[in-house]
């Protein structure tokens, strides 16, 4: 159990595009550090925003004295969390995992903040932080929910590169400067360094993860299971798509829902706006609405097209854009942390 202090020791474990937001965002929201160490697989110095971190390797002893480990999401067998979670349990360290590995663990929480924070008391020494498509999703959807409950959810995501790592990034940004190099003479291009299934420039495709069940991908199941356990509820229908899109950073999602009750749109207005992490954007006719190059390093999740489907009664459709690095992984894990502490104060 996490002892009560006015500081604490904080590891950051890996430091690629999402544990470099969470060393940002920890700075940032002012998380009352003692001390701060910083994992990867190998040592090295690395500079952000203009502050310097010595990277240490990673080892089981590295977690001494550590209060709580943040882990940015290196999954599979031979991913961090998988070969150092347990370690640092052992040596009384709080483990936050941004991976896969343990969501769907029944003996493991899987916390949203502004949906189901209760579930932080019943961890064992380890919490999982959400996929990024579904916290976005279930922070935007819970209110109506919890208010009128929802029997159906349908939902497109389009999802940025920087979702899929920094090589995807690497990669839209490889294709665009050649595309943009030959003056849009031809779209098409083959890059040596390509890290997605297709070319990403000028592109969208749907394709997000392993095919599964179904003919859905792992990405879309994942909407699925997350979603029915964050919010205990295990009949929801739920169906996703996945679409891979050339941003940078930002998901958007075109999600349906079905309630089990009759709303206004004025009350699903009233009840979105007053809801915690949700900013309402929604005057379409002055081209007022969410997108991801307006929510870029915010971590509110924004809502807009908020409109009834005309030949369904209980039909709603939203438009949801978050910043995938943010909301979607480093602050909703660092949030989890905050309310972890807070029990303490």
């Amino acid at each position: 159990m996490l002892k009560k202090r006015s500081k604490y020791n904080v590891a950051v474990v890996g430091v690629g595009a999402v544990g470099i937001e969470m060393l940002r965002v920890l700075r940032q929201r002012n998380f009352p550090l003692q001390e701060l160490r910083v994992f990867a697989r190998s040592s090295r110095e690395i500079e952000i925003d203009g502050e310097r971190y010595a990277v240490k390797q990673i080892s089981p002893e590295g977690f001494a004295g550590i209060d709580i480990a943040l882990f940015a999401g290196t999954e599979g067998e031979k991913g961090a969390a998988v070969t150092y979670a347990q370690e640092a349990i052992r040596r009384g360290t709080l483990v936050i995992d941004n991976g896969a590995d343990f969501r769907l663990d029944p003996k493991v929480p899987l916390v949203v903040p502004e949906v189901n924070v209760r579930d932080i008391k019943k961890h064992k020494g380890l919490i999982a932080n959400p996929n990024c498509s579904t916290i976005q999703m279930v922070v935007a959807i819970y209110p109506i929910y919890k208010k009128v409950g929802i029997k159906r959810i349908v939902v497109t995501t389009l999802q940025a590169a920087s979702g899929a790592g920094r090589g995807a990034v690497e990669q839209l940004k490889e294709e665009t400067t050649i595309i943009t190099g030959r003056g849009f003479q031809g779209l098409r291009v083959n890059v040596e360094n390509k890290f997605l299934p297709q070319q990403l420039a000028f592109n969208v495709f749907p394709h997000i993860g392993a095919f599964s069940d179904f003919d859905y991908t792992a990405e879309e199941w994942k909407l699925v299971y997350e979603t029915r356990k964050i919010i205990h509820d295990n009949k929801i229908k739920i169906s996703a798509t996945c679409v891979r899109v050339p941003v940078q950073t930002g998901h958007s999602e075109a999600i349906y829902i079905e309630t089990a009750r009759y709303l206004t749109l004025d009350k699903v207005r009233a009840i979105l706006s007053k809801a915690p992490g949700i900013v309402v954007i929604d005057e379409p006719k002055d081209n007022l609405y969410p997108m991801p190059l307006d929510v870029e390093g915010r971590d509110e999740v924004f809502i807009g097209r908020i409109r009834r489907d005309p030949f369904s009664k209980n039909g709603l459709w939203l438009w949801v854009v978050a910043d995938n690095l943010r909301k979607g992984a480093a602050t909703n894990a660092i949030q989890i942390a905050e309310c972890v502490i807070s029990n303490w104060k």
